[in-house]
Formats: structure tokens, sequence, C-alpha cells
């Protein structure tokens, strides 16, 4: 068994920089080190004092130390991971492009009066819940030891779960919403017959460079070897894609099978 300085190295760099920096933020806030005020999401100071840190920071914050912290950057580790290494395999611009896409597709949801929250962590993470579910629906998922159900119908649990709890569901529904706008744009639309409309730019892959050169720069060379992240990759073809005599309609739905490791 890895020891868990292994294990953590042996993460895929996008979901390990985030789950790292979602600790990091919430580490640094329960200390005092910094108020939570100061890289929540407030529009009014993004727009007459140009604090536009708040744009970014404001993803990093999963709450205070509880259970729900727990579950959330659990979610990170085990649903961003197998999303990186499965769907996304040597992706990692693709990965890096999804979370910019619902990132901002969050930012232009939270205009709206109703969705305005400081804080739109929990939603990306439900984001990354809901697309994880939608690339493995047949995972067979067993929730508090209680009940087991298809991995297809996991967001709408942990939805049921926060309801029933009495936790916030609004973020929760953002993520939804956010996660099968990406999923359609990427995956439904382009295997019912139409054009993928949100390839990703070419400017993410010198960015997510940089971004591990700053980060990692003596183990640069070796993470864009092992996750091949200088040239785009097209998505793996489906199932539904590699049987042509399938009507439209019934291959747009059956989502892709993807294999579980653990």
């Amino acid at each position: 068994m890895s020891s868990p300085a292994e294990y953590y190295q042996s993460l895929p760099p996008i979901s390990k920089a985030y789950g790292t920096l979602c600790l990091l933020a919430t580490t640094v806030v329960q200390l005092g080190l910094c108020d939570y005020a100061s890289i929540a999401l407030i529009h009014q100071l993004v727009f007459s004092r140009f604090q536009v840190w708040r744009l970014i920071t404001n993803f990093f914050f999963l709450g205070k130390f509880s259970i729900n912290f727990g579950i959330r950057l659990l979610m990170i580790a085990r649903y961003g991971v197998q999303l990186e290494r499965g769907p996304f395999d040597r992706r990692t611009a693709d990965f890096l492009w999804m979370m910019i896409f619902g990132a901002l597709t969050l930012l232009v949801f939270s205009v709206i009066p109703i969705f305005r929250f400081p804080f739109l962590g929990i939603s990306l993470v439900f984001m990354l819940l809901y697309v994880w579910s939608r690339e493995f629906p047949n995972a067979i998922i067993n929730i508090y030891g209680l009940v087991s159900l298809k991995a297809f119908y996991l967001p709408w649990a942990m939805f049921a779960l926060d309801v029933i709890f009495g936790s916030p569901v609004l973020p929760d529904l953002l993520g939804i919403i956010a996660g099968h706008l990406y999923y359609f744009l990427t995956v439904l639309h382009p295997l019912a017959g139409g054009k993928n409309i949100l390839k990703t730019p070419m400017w993410v892959y010198p960015f997510l460079l940089f971004l591990i050169a700053v980060g990692d720069l003596h183990r640069g060379q070796k993470i864009v070897a092992r996750w091949r992240i200088g040239a785009p990759q097209p998505r793996p073809t489906s199932r539904a894609q590699s049987q042509p005599e399938r009507s439209t309609e019934n291959r747009a739905f059956r989502g892709r099978s993807y294999r579980l490791d653990g």
C-alpha cells in the first residue's frame, strides 16, 4: 500500500491542484490568516474597485472545516481524479478547459440574483460530479452503506440529501446546470450529428504549460511527458460512434463506458 505522500504525488495535476487550493483556502480562513470576505465573490467590489481576483478565489473556498467540507473535498479526490484518469486521460488541457468553462458558466449565472452566492466552489465540485455521473452512468455507488444506485442518479441523490439535511440546494442545482450544459455541448450534441462548438481553445495549452512551470519547474518536463500536455488530443470514440447502424436518437443518450480503477 502506498503512503499518503506517494498517493498525493500520483494524482493527476488538475484535480490535485484544485483540491490542494481548496484545502489551503479553508485552512487559511480557519486559522484567521485571511478573512473569507476578502476572497468572496462580491460583484460591486469587482466592478467598482476592480478587485478581479474575487472572480477566481471564490472557487477555492468550500466552507469551513466540517463534514460537508470533507465530502466536497472527497468528491474532488474521487470523481475529479477518475474523470482525469478516464475520459480525460492524457487530455489534461481538455480537463482544464472543462473546469474553466464551468467556472465561466457559473460566473455568468451568478449575475442572476437567485444564483448570486459569495462562493461558487461547491457548484464547481457539483459540476464535476454531474459530468462524472454521465461518463460512468452504470457504476454502482453505495451511499452511507444504506442505498446502492447507479452513478447516473448520484447528483440527484446528493441533491436530495442536501434537501433532507437542510443544506442550501441552489448551489447544487447550479452545478448540475453547468455540468449538463458542458456535457450536452461536447458529447450529446456531437453524437446526435451536431458540431462540437466547445473545442479546447489553443491558448489553454501554453497557459497550462505556464502553470506547470510556475508550480513545479523541476518536474515540469516529466509531467508534460506523462500527461501529454503539449498538443490537443481528440475525444475518445464512444461505442455509439463505432456502431453507425444504430439510430442517432439512441446513440446520443447511451453515455460512454469507462473502467473504474478501484
